[in-house]
């Protein structure tokens, strides 16, 4: 697609002019110029010139070729606060908010909460954020990942402890030279789960993203049974466990944690009817 010469438009004309859906051009426009969207109104007659013309033709150029928006702008608001986001971690999707919904009704007061998998610190700093009496520890194989929750952490004002983990690796079973607490009132987990070869990789944002954090490389539950697996061992009494998943694989993860001897096994669907998050208490 043949671009227009953004040079010398007005912020009005350069918008009309613009080949992306208008919240799209809108955002773009924002973010090469350093303009809020209430400036973006009030200077819509202002003229684009040379330097910021190449620069809004360079980020459209990148848009056209597939590149998500929130990595050209490098942020996404989710759960009503705006995360940092890089290529070293996956883009926050609105189906996450049911799992930090769900993950704030069962958070019992001065409760603790582990995030596994954390990548961008959504959830846990979405919990840590609404819940300042909770106790927040999110973990990631990634320290680039990681290093993307802190600064989301410390934007979003949220106590959040932060662990280099593969999985439950690097959490003690007791509390004995732990970098964090053994057991938790709940964990909560947005792990890879796409199947290896899933075409779904290729297509898309997702062509973009870290692949690691998609697939497990293998039947995209493997990941989900090493979760269910190691709760038992992380989980006070009675605490929750709950994972996001994919659109087919609640029935299999609901199997797996009525195997593992979870109670109150049950699946919780999204806003598009899909079952999205599957969760069980320990007994």
């Amino acid at each position: 697609m043949k671009l227009p010469d953004f040079a010398g438009n007005t912020l009005a004309a350069a918008l009309k002019a613009a080949p992306l859906d208008a919240l799209e051009n809108r955002m773009l426009l924002c973010h090469a110029l350093r303009l809020t969207r209430v400036q973006l109104i009030t200077q819509s007659e202002r003229q684009l010139d040379a330097a910021e013309a190449a620069l809004l033709t360079q980020l459209y150029e990148r848009r056209l070729h597939g590149e998500p928006i929130a990595y050209i702008v490098g942020a996404r608001e989710f759960y009503g606060l705006v995360f940092k986001v890089t290529p070293a971690v996956l883009i926050p999707r609105p189906d996450t908010e049911l799992l930090v919904e769900l993950a704030l009704e069962r958070l019992p007061q001065q409760g603790s909460l582990l995030d596994m998998g954390t990548g961008s610190g959504a959830i846990a700093v979405a919990v840590a954020h609404t819940r300042p009496d909770a106790s927040v520890t999110a973990l990631d194989a990634s320290a680039d990942a990681l290093a993307v929750a802190r600064d989301n952490a410390a934007s979003n004002q949220a106590r959040v402890n932060f662990v280099l983990s593969d999985w439950y690796a690097a959490l003690a079973t007791s509390n004995a030279n732990a970098q964090a607490p053994a057991r938790f009132d709940l964990i909560a987990s947005n792990p890879p789960y796409i199947v290896a070869g899933d075409p779904h990789l290729s297509q898309g944002d997702l062509r973009f993203e870290p692949v690691d954090a998609l697939t497990d490389h293998q039947d995209g539950l493997s990941d989900l049974r090493t979760i269910i697996a190691g709760a038992g061992n992380h989980l006070h009494s009675g605490g929750w466990l709950l994972m996001e998943h994919g659109y087919d694989q609640a029935a299999p993860v609901r199997a797996l944690l009525n195997a593992a001897g979870f109670t109150e096994v049950q699946s919780w669907r999204d806003l598009a009817g899909i079952e999205r998050v599957s969760g069980g208490r320990l007994v």
